[in-house]
């Protein structure tokens, strides 16, 4: 090997030991000498025995004298390169530093799932890029749907997301200057009170007709709506807008503005009975709030229109409206028509079944934060559908919890193996290869499981190690699987494989979640449950922990006898 080689070696070597408390290992070398060498992909197992003996040289030295020569013969290894920040989002239009207010808007009538995420995250991300504010403002205007639950589990979410907003309100706050507005509207011959049934005012609409109510006088459409807080049913009367019956666009066909809804809300229970829909509120909500850039999905985009149309005749101040595309996965859908019967019907556990693309689902399943950030801002602001493979996700999420997750064997479908001659009765294991996350001692008496599908490879005379352990012999198969020691000696060329001490086995049951639906269809076999066995260690980590079952995928805790496959 040359000399420029093995310099390699060395700085990558006195490098990682100088991380880890003066101790560097075998497989922490090679990854890195790979990467910065690729082309010895195809010569590692001759460069390995190169690498064991300089990593034998610098484990030699003491901390202070590798940490020496590091600064004295490899300093450019010491060199942080500077951290780019970048949000993945275009600048804003109009935008002024330390004047720009966005708002999210979500409605209390569900869960929160990845699209909020979506829009959350990227109404933040402007107002921090911009040094301005974000208002969280629940648009609770419909008390059919809405609950107190929804309230709470959307902060939660937006906690756990880390989004951090500056202003709470809910839109349900300000009904009454909501319906001062709805006055103007009607004073000034801009709205009126219709009580023609749902299928004229559809027929209408389609037929590009306005109906008779159109016509009524002030007096008559003021009359009205008095009386649409006491004498009128719900159905029976609703104030429309003044819009354009021959317009293209079908949102200014005189939409409707406010309607009667007798259902306690879950604030005001019976103080109002006159709630107005998402295009009045939000117009008039998005003015007096401040609001400087909004955003919302791009199938709102044709009510633009009615939008800004609505402010000109309050002559209220207009903010700039955006739009960027829905976020949902590939087979799994966000809305709440699909989601709620799944939990009703029980077809799923609830809103944190690890199917579901809730972030109770997400957090459930071990997906993190961070990942979800980068994620959408990975995507940036367009308005091209985003219909996103899950493994996109899943590409961010183990970079992140990699470094973080503990290592741990398991053995799916276990099959017996008995060392005739073990000669140990005890063994230390790091809980991380690169990390100095501790380590867990494992008792032995020569008695294993080894997982099925390394068992099904196995032949007579195959010679295996047994990984952090020692080499072994196949000296008999069966239902118990016999096999001899040969040695402790590290051998590159064999295969390697995990194993479960019998002695202190612990059960698992191990959540896989699959595809919900297919084609449409839900999936009825989109959650897999897969026994499985592995170390005592497993009982002391708290729920919630990441782990990296070894050759199998990432985890995460979700009690003392069952964790959720997260992803490969």
């Amino acid at each position: 090997m040359d000399d420029e080689l093995k310099r390699v070696i060395r700085g990558i070597a006195l490098l990682n030991a100088s991380e880890h408390d003066g101790k560097t290992r075998n497989d922490a070398v090679i990854s890195k000498v790979i990467g910065a060498k690729p082309e010895l992909r195809g010569k590692i197992k001759e460069v390995i025995p190169l690498i064991g003996e300089i990593v034998s040289e610098i484990n030699k030295l003491s901390l202070s004298s590798q940490k020496a020569e590091l600064d004295n013969s490899f300093p450019h290894l010491l060199v942080t390169k500077p951290k780019q920040e970048r949000s993945g989002l275009p600048p804003l239009e109009g935008a002024e530093h330390g004047k720009v207010v966005t708002r999210f808007p979500p409605e209390p009538n569900g869960y929160p799932h990845i699209g909020h995420a979506k829009a959350s995250i990227i109404d933040e991300e402007y107002a921090r890029m911009y040094g301005g504010k974000l208002i969280l403002r629940f648009d609770d205007t419909n008390p059919e749907n809405e609950r107190l639950e929804y309230y709470a589990a959307i902060k939660v979410g937006l906690d756990w997301l880390g989004i951090k907003y500056d202003i709470t309100k809910n839109t349900s706050d300000d009904m009454d200057l909501i319906y001062k507005k709805a006055e103007e509207l009607l004073a000034s011959g801009n709205a009126y009170v219709c009580t023609c049934d749902k299928e004229t005012i559809s027929k209408n609409r389609r037929e590009m007709l306005s109906c008779k109510c159109s016509t009524g006088s002030i007096e008559q459409n003021t009359k009205r709506w008095n009386n649409m807080f006491e004498k009128y049913k719900p159905r029976e009367a609703i104030v429309r807008f003044r819009g354009d019956m021959s317009s293209e666009n079908t949102a200014m066909r005189d939409p409707t503005l406010l309607r009667i809804i007798d259902e306690p809300h879950p604030l005001h229970k019976d103080k109002y009975r006159i709630w107005p829909n998402y295009d009045f509120a939000v117009a008039i909500e998005d003015s007096i709030d401040g609001v400087t850039h909004a955003f919302r999905t791009k199938e709102y985009e044709l009510r633009n229109e009615l939008y800004y149309v609505i402010l000109d005749k309050l002559g209220l101040r207009k903010p700039k409206m955006m739009e960027f595309s829905r976020l949902e996965f590939e087979g799994m859908p966000v809305s709440k028509r699909v989601l709620k019967p799944l939990v009703e019907e029980g077809k799923v556990s609830g809103y944190d079944d690890p199917r579901l693309p809730t972030l109770e689902a997400l957090r459930r399943r071990g997906i993190v934060p961070e990942a979800i950030r980068k994620f959408v801002l990975s995507l940036s602001f367009t308005k091209s559908d985003t219909l996103a493979p899950f493994k996109t996700l899943e590409s961010f999420n183990r970079k992140i919890i990699d470094s973080t997750s503990i290592r741990l064997f398991v053995a799916v479908h276990p099959v017996k193996l008995t060392v005739t001659n073990n000669g140990l009765t005890e063994i230390e294991i790091p809980n991380h290869p690169q990390k100095d996350m501790g380590k867990r001692r494992i008792q032995l008496d020569g008695s294993f499981y080894i997982s099925g599908e390394d068992a099904s490879r196995l032949k007579v005379g195959d010679e295996i190690r047994l990984l952090e352990l020692y080499n072994i012999k196949i000296t008999k198969l069966g239902f118990d699987i016999e096999a001899e020691m040969t040695g402790i000696e590290f051998k590159p060329e064999i295969p390697k494989i995990q194993w479960i001490s019998r002695k202190n086995a612990v059960n698992i049951d191990i959540l896989i979640p699959k595809t919900l639906f297919v084609n449409e269809k839900f999936n009825e076999n989109s959650l897999e449950r897969m026994q499985a066995l592995t170390e005592p260690y497993y009982l002391e980590l708290n729920v919630g922990a990441e782990i990296q079952f070894v050759r199998y995928g990432y985890c995460r805790k979700d009690s003392a006898n069952q964790v959720i496959y997260t992803h490969k």
